[in-house]
């Protein structure tokens, strides 16, 4: 099952969305701020995506700047911000089982479908 993890206030997240409904595949939408991704989850998506923890953080969000930016952090502190703090979870991500995407821009997303 092919699943989108998603903030709907996110323009680059609802383009996102646009192009698995415009596909005709079946997909869950998982509101990841309000179902927030467990640690092992998280390691499965990055995996996936073939990144580090820390490539995967919204680094321009207010939160990582005040509690997070200029810290020599290990991947498991990183996951555990991103737990902490979801909003630092780049959006949108598109799983298709071992395959995954970072949505921007939302072209990229048919590489998994």
């Amino acid at each position: 099952m092919i699943k989108i993890y998603h903030n709907p206030r996110c323009r680059k997240s609802r383009e996102g969305l646009e192009v698995l409904e415009n596909s005709g595949k079946e997909f869950e939408i998982i509101k990841y701020l309000e179902q927030v991704p467990t640690k092992e989850e998280l390691r499965e998506i990055i995996n996936c995506l073939g990144i580090t923890p820390e490539n995967l953080v919204r680094k321009n969000e207010a939160v990582w700047k005040e509690k997070f930016r200029g810290r020599l952090l290990s991947d498991e502190e990183i996951l555990d911000a991103m737990i902490s703090h979801p909003k630092l979870i780049e959006r949108p991500i598109v799983v298709n089982g071992n395959m995954a995407v970072i949505g921007r821009p939302s072209g990229r997303i048919n590489s998994v479908l």
